[in-house]
């Protein structure tokens, strides 16, 4: 050890010393590493190359933005499957059970590929595009697509990052609809029909809302917004939750009531299958919400925490519905279908609302929801299966026009509609763009679903399952499987 302790002494004193080498003289020359001042001067002096280095996503990227824009799709592609599915799965009678597990996992492909063909373009891309629809042409099959193309209303992230978050939403929006036709709709019928239905209402109220179209407003402004006006929908109240939510009523209204509705009580086959997947709908929303603010900063922490008030709010609101009611009782559906109606109201109005207004929005759309999931279906006697239309669409509905009363800073809000000609916020004026963006929404998507169903009834051979199906279970008539081998 005596004769190792010389050794190691010269091996660490050759790494810490500075790497120089010897001229023709033998004198020490600077290292290669540290240039001389008279290169450093003449680097400096030398004229810039006329040729810019095009940027990538890792020089002109955010980072922190790339990173929680990729987390946030992760969480609304995972509200679909598995979140919406055992929502909706446990609702169902047990013999339909896998038939739900399989619709939504069946969209969520369709809808991927559909984004990609022609979707993206036709509703995200704004250069090209009009009031109603983007780019036909040039974006077909993501054309003009580069890795390094940067994207977002930012231009912080990855255009890949953004082309797979807003095909989240794509995928998410028609499953919301099988609720409503759910245990008598073919199964070849559901996909045809919501392929169409994407097309004709998805894309263009996308396009509206969120793509430079009718809704934006815009320096010129258009026939129905007027100028300087934008409708207030961070995340999809109308795009989303009004846009399904209606046209899921067509749907089961054209298709008819199931067998024996409404003598037979159709109760949910799991209760505790409907909780788990509202609790999983409840965690991905935070991506929906805080994710559409499209940075990491300071918007989405606010959406985060009026997604989670509004929600907590509108669970506890439908259950001192039910307990203090008919039935007398809390019951698990009834407060995991409060905090769904809750997410679904507070989706326009979280980049617009503060805590109180969340407070506001919560209440509203559980005691609300509630009304029209159990007095209004029963009073117009329609078999919304799983309450789409009460829960998404009227939820939608409330939420949006909320947005426009609460949304201003004397109730804690960020702001509404600006005049024309100075920055005061009008009272009033944010409200009727909003409840304008409803209407035609509902009117649009109506139209757009009837003709839906229709191409759908004629391409199938009908839309209805028969008889003898429905009787013996979706599962096994269209998939030959049960979810359930006892």
């Amino acid at each position: 050890m005596k004769n190792l302790f010389p050794i190691l002494t010269v091996i660490l004193a050759l790494f810490a010393s500075p790497i120089v080498a010897q001229d023709g003289d033998g004198a020490a020359a600077k290292s290669e590493v540290e240039p001389t001042v008279t290169e450093a001067v003449e680097a400096e002096e030398a004229p810039a190359s006329t040729e810019e280095a095009k940027p990538t996503w890792e020089t002109a990227g955010d980072s922190g933005d790339t990173a929680w824009m990729t987390t946030a799709a992760v969480l609304v592609l995972f509200m679909t499957i598995p979140g919406l599915s055992l929502f909706y799965g446990g609702l169902v009678r047990s013999k339909n059970y896998l038939s739900i597990l399989v619709q939504c996992f069946a969209i969520t492909c369709l809808m991927s590929f559909l984004w990609i063909a022609y979707g993206y373009g036709w509703s995200a891309e704004v250069e090209g595009g009009g009031n109603y629809f983007g780019d036909f042409a040039n974006r077909v099959f993501l054309g003009g697509y580069e890795s390094g193309n940067m994207s977002g209303p930012a231009g912080t992230i990855p255009e890949s990052t953004w082309i797979v978050f807003q095909m989240t939403f794509a995928i998410i929006t028609p499953a919301l609809m099988v609720g409503a036709f759910a245990e008598r709709m073919k199964f070849s019928a559901v996909l045809i029909f919501c392929a169409v239905w994407f097309t004709l209402s998805y894309i263009p109220v996308w396009h509206m809302a969120w793509g430079g179209g009718l809704f934006s407003g815009g320096e010129t402004g258009n026939w129905l917004i007027g100028k300087d006006l934008a409708v207030l929908d961070l995340a999809g109240g109308t795009v989303v939750h009004i846009n399904a939510g209606i046209a899921a009523l067509v749907a089961c209204i054209v298709l008819g009531p199931r067998k024996n509705f409404p003598s037979s009580e159709m109760k949910p086959h799991s209760a505790g299958l409907t909780v788990v997947g509202a609790s999983m709908l409840w965690v991905g929303w935070f991506g929906f919400n805080a994710g559409s603010a499209f940075t990491s900063g300071t918007d989405a922490g606010h959406a985060m925490l009026v997604t989670q008030v509004a929600t907590a709010m509108a669970a506890l609101a439908w259950m001192f519905c039910e307990w203090f009611g008919k039935g007398g009782k809390p019951t698990a559906v009834g407060i995991a279908t409060g905090a769904v109606a809750g997410l679904v109201a507070i989706t326009p109005a979280s980049g617009a609302v503060g805590p109180i207004g969340a407070i506001i929005v919560g209440v509203a759309s559980g005691v609300i929801c509630y009304w029209a999931s159990t007095s209004l279906k029963k009073m117009m006697g329609y078999d919304d299966s799983l309450d789409v239309f009460g829960v998404h669409c009227v939820g939608g509905i409330v939420g949006c026009v909320l947005t426009g009363v609460l949304c201003y800073d004397y109730i804690g809000g960020s702001g509404g509609a600006l005049a024309a000609d100075e920055k005061t916020p009008l009272i009033g004026t944010q409200l009727m763009v909003q409840i304008k963006s409803a209407v035609l929404t509902l009117i649009w998507s109506a139209v757009a679903a009837f003709i839906a169903i229709k191409i759908a009834e004629t391409l199938c051979g009908g839309i209805r399952s028969s008889e003898d199906a429905e009787t013996e279970g979706l599962d096994l008539a269209d998939h030959g499987e049960e979810g359930y081998n006892l």
